[in-house]
């Protein structure tokens, strides 16, 4: 983990084009930890990108019943979520909003 105002801030992002990566970098700089998701078939090449730079990275099939486990338990743990897919892909993989407010008010308890 980085040093910066956004240390110990936690973000995962689903690895796409556009603004996503553009942010997710920035977020890095200032050293909030970035989770990149790759769908599977589209695995970081082998090249690095400068803009990959200090994040980590893991392929994951959310379509699978292990996958979207997966990604639901990295969500709890997560302080935010980036994504620049067209709207209701993410609803219609039972990932939108309210399937990720689900699980964090689950996972905290009461005070």
């Amino acid at each position: 983990m980085g040093q910066g105002p956004l240390n110990g801030l936690r973000i995962i992002e689903f690895v796409g084009i556009g603004p996503g990566p553009y942010a997710s970098m920035l977020l890095t700089d200032m050293g909030a930890e970035v989770l990149s998701i790759h769908r599977k078939g589209a695995e970081k090449s082998a090249i690095p990108d400068i803009a990959s730079r200090g994040r980590k990275s893991i392929t994951l099939d959310v379509k699978t019943s292990e996958g979207h486990a997966v990604m639901m338990r990295l969500v709890a743990e997560a302080d935010g979520l980036i994504e620049g897919f067209r709207p209701g892909v993410m609803e219609r993989l039972g990932l939108g909003p309210d399937d990720c407010k689900a699980v964090i008010k689950n996972s905290f308890t009461d005070v």
